[in-house]
């Protein structure tokens, strides 16, 4: 966590600070969102709307299937190496 407030799910959280640990900038509010998470490639290429930018639920019906997808595409962003 890099100064901003923590996610009230500890899963999601725990994906959030593996999204960070890769480079990615987590945005706090927005439109029905908690926040955002952002790509750090900042790419032409890697803005294609797929993997770029990932809205982040508060509520999400499953937060465990919500955690799971915050960090496949942190996985599988095509900029960003990560090491499982």
């Amino acid at each position: 966590m890099k100064g901003r407030r923590p996610h009230p799910n500890k899963e999601i959280e725990a994906a959030l600070n593996f999204a960070e640990a890769h480079g990615w900038r987590i945005v706090l509010g927005g439109h029905h969102a908690w926040g955002k998470m952002y790509c750090p490639s900042r790419m032409l290429e890697c803005r294609c709307g797929e993997f770029c930018i990932t809205s982040i639920w508060s509520t999400p019906k499953s937060p465990d299937n919500h955690a799971c997808a915050l960090r496949r595409v942190v996985q599988r962003c095509i900029f960003v190496q990560v090491t499982h």
